[in-house]
């Protein structure tokens, strides 16, 4: 017969004793610790269960509740110019893929999240913006958004200038529209209509994107 009794203390079992009875007459008896053995265990358990992504000394999330569905973090990366960290971003999406196309077909919900890494003026931050937007769309896709287009700029007109440390959300929610928050606030009315949200992807993830290096990272390819 063999019994084993074990003495739980914290993360890992203190001793383990193990006694083994052969026939009627001969005992092995056997006590031992565990703790060197299972330290790398717990460690192992304590760093799974941080489920974040880091990049440039910004942690993301690992999930996000957005219009009260559960999303995954696709990716992160860096936005940089002229090797000067301006923002971390990070693609949240109902399910992981590294297909920019098939992610601007998903349904439910989507968020694009960006972290500031340095001050920028409302005019800066704007006209990357509408730089990124124009250079992802085709002329007929700018007259069909036109009125969107301009709600978002009124949106950057709302803010004086973005502070580093600064969390923006550009999430797109059915049933109800794109929303940007700031902070954690709203800010803006809600931008109605799908493609405008993937028009505003295409600034990170189209052919033409911001960075050329930030779009592998959300795509989760780097």
């Amino acid at each position: 017969m063999v019994y084993f009794i074990g003495e739980m203390t914290g993360c890992f079992i203190a001793r383990i004793g193990i006694t083994i009875t052969y026939g009627d007459n001969m005992t092995l008896t056997n006590s031992f610790s565990f703790k060197s053995l299972l330290a790398g265990l717990c460690m192992a358990m304590a760093l799974g269960g941080a489920n974040a992504a880091e990049v440039g000394g910004v942690r993301f999330n690992d999930t996000a509740t957005v219009g009260g569905k559960e999303l995954k973090l696709n990716g992160v990366g860096m936005r940089t110019k002229f090797f000067i960290k301006v923002y971390a971003a990070g693609l949240y999406l109902p399910e992981k893929s590294s297909n920019a196309a098939a992610i601007q077909k998903m349904d439910g919900p989507r968020r694009i999240q960006l972290v500031m890494m340095r001050e920028l003026s409302s005019d800066d931050f704007g006209k990357a913006f509408m730089d990124g937007l124009n250079s992802n769309t085709t002329e007929q896709e700018r007259s069909a958004l036109m009125n969107q287009t301009m709600q978002i700029g009124k949106v950057f007109a709302m803010v004086p200038g973005l502070k580093k440390g600064d969390v923006l959300f550009l999430d797109w929610i059915p049933g109800t529209g794109t929303v940007t928050s700031l902070n954690g606030r709203k800010i803006g009315d809600t931008i109605q209509d799908v493609a405008f949200y993937n028009a505003l992807l295409r600034i990170w993830i189209g052919d033409k994107p911001a960075d050329a290096n930030l779009k592998p990272g959300l795509l989760g390819t780097k």
